[in-house]
């Protein structure tokens, strides 16, 4: 029997299409990319490490050939792949149908150099029809996919390569340029700038409760006085604070009080009711970018993590591939959808014909279809072997889906407005009246019909010259908000709209500028860093078409005009890189220019006042001239953001820095003084002074919300006793330790942590108490039992136990939650489980 040899990139997409082909096809991983440009100076082949060139990893003198090298480690892949193909009579090359895809096949081409017959199988989902479709309908690589791809990178490269060793030199070593990155930094730099330069307003309004004499209250608002529209919060211009139209009325605190009392009193009568139908229509199904938004706003997820979440899906056969930017529903998914519907809402609930949509980005690749549930017999989420994340953002995908074919939701609105003593306040109602697509929204809920019922707002009938009574009449105030800033979901938005960047790209973008330390998150928030600012600051000044949106946009244009053959691929890359106004040549024109001291001074201005802050190797830090002309430096703590730093702020750390180390007091056990100090990560409390015999004084991070001027000595020494030892275990004889951390105050013994109870006081807690909590049911901080705890496993170097959570059982190894595979996860089974098995699980599931 022949044998034939189909590669793939992971090793759970080949699990997942081993189980639907015969034996005689062997089906083996790549491990993602084979090839690629060389990552740093070790990975240079000896023959061209004097060569400049090579260091770009692209030869530009010659037609910007690319050095292409094995990373390290992917040479046995290589071997074992080669080995495996000399038992076979021909190669199916399965990797992902996009251009990264189609490049992963020709390298490894390029590398293996079969001798046999080599196809190229595509498949958008990994189900057995598809798989078979696909083995029937094979083709060569293409490659006008593979050049464009390469374009990409190449491009990539000499942008990264080209500005990021000059920003090391002007800013600090280690920081880098990109393409796509630098741009969405400037998108989250403007945002904060934006909100630096806002001026804050307010603004009060009122709002009644009313109601017939005979019927349930109904909330109404303030909507004009003598005929004049009552001003909020869109009517004033955020760079003054001040009323930007004339022919609004902006009520003040004492005249909206007064009112209130005065209408308290008065009659109330309706002036007209309105209703009229309105129709809304189902959103278009899931492409990459809507469900990385979608996956950070409902789920709480980042965008890396919502896409990581949805490559597991897509390899395990449960949805279609992750990575398209066309909304658009093969026959068989229109199918699959409309008779899902029909068969859990009835007929009434499909559309009247099959919808179709197109994509709406340039550039998008309507050969692709839209992120939908695998084959053509949707899987309901209630019976996918996954739960969790994996099925919370499954049933995302499949409501969005089935949404797509069913009917719009209509709504009866009404509208009542009201006079009361020459103002008008205004109620909105709304009811559905057909459900239609939101049906599929509450699916799941304990009571559907209940749920629906929670997104109406219902008024009673009310007819004009009806007279109200106001239960209750108050006065609210208000205040204009700031620019929000960026969120993952908004910044994906953004992004998207602009054209920059391709979706595929848009998580590890947002994970880079993180890593990078340009923006940290707080909360759900991307904020910016100095350093972030300076090196934004920088390519403004020196290299603006670099980081203009439209060129950025434009240059997207011009590699899907690669893909397809419109663009020349020479021809462009020697104008980007080698023409006159190229990037080459501005890099070496404007290295004389630049002036590191100036790169490294951020100027900010706006209402927190002006302030010159200094990017340095231990963090940004301002500079004073004191008393003969002496310098004198005060770190600005990182949880400080740019938009937020006032010049009071400014003058308190300076004044600390001037003072010096100044005792707030002395710790009565050992008689040294007690230190209130600011450094690069905010203020803290030191015990005693840092020299040579003792380099590392104990230290404690001053609580949030309070200042150093709030500093006192009492919570300094109850802060600084921490971590508190309050004896040995007596069965280990090891040290029990009390102790505040970011999950709040916890005991702890030989790695084993375990939360405190409510009543309990960190600093009152004995040895007895803690022995009881050490001694209860293990439970993780989000309520899993902990079924078998392996402490430290050296050769992972991570603390590993495997835990009964919400939604089953996985092995917690580090910061990562992993599933036990399905054969194990049986409570008795999961306890017998080795150290060795465990390792080899969660080994497995880190080359996923």
């Amino acid at each position: 029997m022949e044998k034939y040899l189909v590669i793939v990139e992971s090793p759970t997409k080949a699990k997942t299409i081993r189980k639907f082909l015969p034996k005689n096809y062997i089906v083996e991983a790549s491990m993602g990319h084979i090839r690629d440009l060389p990552q740093s100076a070790t990975d240079i082949p000896k023959a061209l490490k004097k060569e400049d060139w090579a260091k770009l990893g692209v030869n530009v003198e010659e037609d910007f050939a690319p050095l292409y090298v094995v990373p390290k480690g992917k040479s046995k892949i290589v071997r074992e792949l080669k080995k495996k193909m000399k038992e076979c009579d021909a190669i199916y090359l399965a990797t992902d149908e996009d251009r990264e895809g189609e490049s992963i096949s020709w390298h490894l081409l390029e590398l293996l150099k079969p001798k046999i017959p080599v196809k190229r199988m595509v498949f958008h989902e990994i189900t057995k029809a598809a798989i078979f479709k696909a083995l029937e309908e094979t083709r060569e690589v293409d490659e006008k996919l593979v050049r464009a791809q390469e374009a990409r990178r190449i491009l990539d490269r000499l942008y990264g390569y080209t500005l990021s060793p000059l920003i090391w030199k002007k800013i600090a070593y280690g920081l880098s340029a990109g393409r796509v990155q630098s741009t969405g930094l400037r998108f989250i730099i403007e945002r904060e700038r934006e909100r630096r330069k806002f001026v804050k307003s307010s603004y009060w309004d009122l709002k009644a409760e009313v109601a017939k004499s005979d019927a349930r209250a109904f909330e109404a608002k303030l909507s004009t006085v003598d005929g004049m529209r009552v001003a909020s919060g869109k009517d004033f211009d955020s760079d003054t604070g001040k009323l930007a139209r004339q022919d609004v009325k902006h009520i003040q605190m004492d005249e909206a009080k007064a009112l209130a009392e005065k209408l308290a009193d008065k009659e109330w009568k309706v002036l007209s009711v309105e209703e009229r139908e309105s129709t809304t229509r189902p959103t278009q199904p899931f492409i990459t970018s809507s469900l990385q938004m979608e996956g950070v706003r409902k789920l709480g997820l980042s965008a890396k993590n919502t896409m990581r979440i949805a490559q597991r899906l897509y390899e395990e056969g449960l949805i279609t591939y992750m990575r398209t930017d066309s909304p658009n529903l093969s026959k068989e998914a229109v199918s699959g959808a409309r008779a899902s519907v029909e068969k859990l809402y009835g007929k009434e609930f499909l559309s009247d014909k099959p919808r179709q949509y197109a994509a709406k980005s340039k550039g998008a690749q309507e050969a692709h279809e839209a992120i939908r549930p695998a084959g053509s017999d949707f899987t309901h989420p209630d019976e996918i072997n996954f739960d969790g994340k994996e099925k919370a953002l499954y049933e995302l995908i499949w409501k969005r889906t089935l949404a797509s074919q069913m009917k719009e939701a209509t709504k009866s609105n009404m509208t009542v407005k009201i006079s009361a003593d020459g103002c008008e306040f205004t109620a909105n109602g709304s009811r559905i009246t057909f459900p239609g697509f939101l049906r599929v929204y509450v699916e799941g809920s304990d009571d559907p019909e209940k749920a629906l019922d929670d997104k109406e707002v219902v008024l009673p009938k009310l007819a004009v010259g009806d007279i109200l009574n106001p239960a209750k009449v108050d006065a609210l105030g208000h205040e204009t908000k700031p620019p929000a800033r960026f969120t993952e979901a908004s910044l994906v938005q953004r992004l998207e709209k602009e054209g920059v960047g391709r979706p595929s790209t848009y998580a590890s973008i947002i994970g880079t500028i993180q890593d990078r330390g340009y923006v940290r998150k707080e909360g759900s928030a991307l904020v910016p860093s100095f350093t972030g600012m300076a090196v934004v600051q920088l390519l403004e000044n020196y290299f603006s078409k670099f980081v203009d949106y439209g060129f950025t946009s434009d240059m997207e244009q011009k590699l899907d005009g690669i893909a397809v053959g419109d663009v020349e691929f020479l021809d462009y890359m020697k104008k980007f890189y080698l023409g006159k106004q190229g990037l080459r040549e501005s890099v070496e024109k404007q290295d004389k220019k630049i002036k590191p001291d100036e790169s490294r001074t951020v100027l900010l201005e706006g209402q927190n006042g002006k302030v010159e802050i200094k990017v340095g190797r231990y963090g940004p830090y301002v500079i004073s001239h004191g008393e003969g002309s002496a310098e004198i430096h005060a770190s600005i703590p990182e949880e400080i953001a740019p938009a937020d730093l006032k010049t009071e702020d400014v003058d308190e750390l300076i004044e600390l820095s001037k003072r010096g180390p100044e005792p707030i007091g002395t710790d009565p056990k050992t008689g040294e003084s007690v230190f209130c100090l600011v450094g690069r990560y905010g203020p803290y409390f030191q015990l005693g002074e840092k020299t040579e015999e003792n380099p590392k004084p104990k230290r404690a991070s001053m609580p949030k919300g309070m200042t150093p001027k709030d500093a006192d000595i009492e919570t300094a020494l109850k802060l600084l006793e921490l971590p508190r030892e309050l004896g040995e275990h007596p069965e280990t004889g090891k040290v029990i330790k009390a102790n505040a951390g970011r999950f709040g105050p916890y005991v702890v013994h030989d790695g084993d942590f375990r939360s405190l109870k409510k009543e309990d006081d960190l600093y009152k807690i004995d040895l007895a108490r803690a022995l009881e909590i050490l001694a209860e049911e293990k439970k993780s901080r989000r309520g899993a039992t902990v079924i078998k705890d392996f402490g430290r496993i050296e050769k992972l170097k991570k603390k590993v136990a495997i835990n009964d959570g919400k939604y089953g059982l996985y092995i917690k190894a580090g910061t990562k939650n992993i599933s036990l595979p399905d054969d194990m996860k049986d409570a008795e089974k999961a306890k017998n489980l080795t150290e060795e098995q465990v390792i080899k699980i969660v080994k497995e599931a880190q080359k996923k």
